[in-house]
């Protein structure tokens, strides 16, 4: 087995990011000029007994380096980086043909040491010679220094041209999964939330790398539970589906949008009238998007909307302004959740950055946020109308803060209730 075997090079042409991430490499060592700092990417995670999870490598690794091979380890001191990786095995060694984790028979080819150099402009060397460090410099790993993970998050906060284009890239393909879940209404028809998932899925894996967070395809009552990622119910006429889903791309840009569409196709007058008032806290929430503006601005504007919307409909037992009070917020009962997160590279993007910062802090321009309001009336709810109850609504869009106010990046999927049935209509 180790003999008569032909040289195959890859053929891994330099990464786009290769530059970018030398860049980020200098920012971060100059918040620690005299440490070590250790950035690994990860390694497999068992599924169920001898078979592993897909490898999706850690984010804060694949910023810093763009690699995306497992078992690899940035190590970045004084100044100069090093990529310890795990290349192909050489033939000299019963690695290629036995270890099915690694080996090439196994699981497929993996780049030379080279290869990886060349495509990504970093010194590679192989994992095995990853160092022991038993010097007095103080070694920071970013999965367990939380001082490196928040410098590292918020270095990410802030989006380049070219991140901006891959966000672009993965709205722009999590768009047409949606448009694919519609062509197939009659097939969600029959075999339900299922058909939705693996359809997304689908277009995720043709297009893109993966999703980026399980999908949530919640028919009827099933949509008032925020993560309902079963995806086990039925499609059911006369009712609502939310559906929340996202497409990673190659380079590991997640979007994350949500659309609330009427199975039949047309909403029945109370459900327009419910989703009326989700998409106006929304557009609410999306126009006070800007630089300079607090974080929670959107979140603020929606709510504000949101909360007049139910004293209007007599739910509040105070005034809306009285609700909105942050003693009170009893509105909450049935908005549940914040209106934004960070988009980036995780759908959740720098959690670990301070609270000062984010969410406390400002918005600045290049910073892309979600804008995701909802209303949901629990099944047991007694304290709304029996017509209410069962009924969750949320709209959701990625939002780009530019010099002067925003950019909806998922703005090719309607959002008002009259384009949504018209974009059905189309497509069913």
């Amino acid at each position: 087995m180790r003999e008569g075997w032909g040289d195959r090079p890859l053929d891994v042409p330099r990464h786009p990011v290769a530059d970018l991430a030398a860049a980020r490499r200098a920012k971060l060592a100059e918040a620690f000029p005299d440490d070590r700092l250790v950035l690994p990417a990860g390694t497999y995670k068992v599924r169920a007994n001898d078979t592993d999870y897909r490898f999706r490598p850690d984010t804060a690794h694949t910023y810093f380096t763009g690699n995306q091979t497992s078992d690899a380890v940035l190590v970045v001191e004084d100044g100069e980086s090093v990529l310890y990786a795990r290349p192909r095995s050489e033939r000299d060694t019963d690695e290629f043909f036995r270890d099915r984790q690694y080996g090439e028979l196994w699981a497929g080819r993996r780049p030379s040491a080279q290869e990886i150099s060349e495509s990504l402009g970093i010194e590679v060397r192989h994992v095995k010679d990853l160092p022991s460090w038993d010097d007095d410099r103080k070694t920071r790993d970013v999965t367990k220094d939380e001082d490196l993970a928040r410098v590292a998050d918020e270095l990410r906060l802030v989006k380049d041209d070219w991140e901006v284009g891959e966000l672009q890239e993965a709205c722009d393909i999590t768009a047409l999964g949606f448009e694919d879940s519609v062509r197939e209404w009659d097939r969600v028809r029959e075999f339900g939330e299922r058909w939705i998932e693996g359809t997304f899925f689908r277009r995720a894996r043709a297009m893109g790398n993966d999703i980026g967070y399980d999908s949530i395809c919640a028919g009827g009552s099933h949509a008032t539970t925020l993560h309902w990622i079963d995806n086990t119910g039925s499609i059911e006429p006369g009712r609502l589906v939310l559906l929340d889903m996202g497409v990673e791309g190659h380079n590991l840009y997640t979007a994350d949008v949500t659309r609330t569409l009427p199975v039949d196709g047309t909403f029945t007058p109370l459900q327009r009238e419910l989703y009326d008032l989700v998409q106006a806290a929304q557009q609410a929430g999306i126009d006070a998007v800007r630089p300079g503006v607090p974080f929670l601005a959107a979140h603020n504007a929606a709510m504000a909307v949101l909360a007049h919307g139910l004293e209007g409909m007599k739910l509040l037992p105070v005034t809306a302004e009285e609700a909105l009070d942050p003693e009170s917020k009893v509105y909450a009962r049935w908005t549940l959740h914040g209106t934004s997160h960070m988009l980036g590279m995780d759908v959740h993007d720098c959690g670990r950055a301070s609270a000062d910062i984010y969410p406390k802090g400002e918005l600045a321009e290049g910073m892309v946020l979600t804008v995701e309001p909802g209303l949901y009336f629990q099944e047991d709810d007694l304290l709304v109308p029996e017509e209410l109850r069962g009924i969750g609504i949320r709209i959701e869009d990625d939002i780009l803060v530019t010099a002067d106010g925003n950019r909806n990046l998922s703005a090719s999927l309607p959002r008002t209730s009259a384009d949504v049935e018209e974009w059905m209509g189309r497509l069913r």
